[in-house]
């Protein structure tokens, strides 16, 4: 379907400037009839267009759609500064926009496992996965 061509309403409410975190907060009401969503880069361009700065100073996150579909919700931060962006902005946000590599860690499961199995080793060398000794 054409869905990149439908018309895009972005409208602000409740816009603060916070000048300690160096940004522009706001919450994003985005209207989008006869569509079933706007990606957040779309809208990240949009508000860009909006407010005359580059993407790349701009997180948006926390959108729910309606009932019924045609109106989102959700909230924009504008930083000042790339710095800014990058000093306050969560790890898994500046991810989410391209701004820093994921760190790549071993599942959750695997993590809890690896500890319980050196614990079995307390007061010996701990080599990964050593067989248990027994004592009769």
């Amino acid at each position: 379907m054409a869905d990149r061509e439908q018309p895009v309403t972005i409208r602000t409410r409740k816009f603060i400037r916070n000048p300690l975190l160096g940004r522009k907060q706001m919450v994003i009401d985005v209207l989008h009839p006869n569509r079933a969503n706007v990606s957040k880069d779309e809208l990240r361009g949009k508000i860009g267009e909006l407010y005359k700065i580059p993407k790349s100073h701009i997180s948006v996150f926390g959108f729910r759609t309606q009932y019924g579909g045609g109106k989102t919700t959700g909230f924009a931060l504008i930083y000042d500064s790339p710095e800014a962006l990058k000093k306050f902005e969560p790890h898994y946000r500046l991810v989410r926009i391209g701004e820093a590599s994921k760190i790549e860690k071993a599942s959750r499961q695997q993590r809890k496992q690896r500890k319980n199995r050196s614990k079995e080793h307390r007061g010996t060398a701990k080599t990964k996965g050593s067989s248990k000794e027994k004592k009769k």
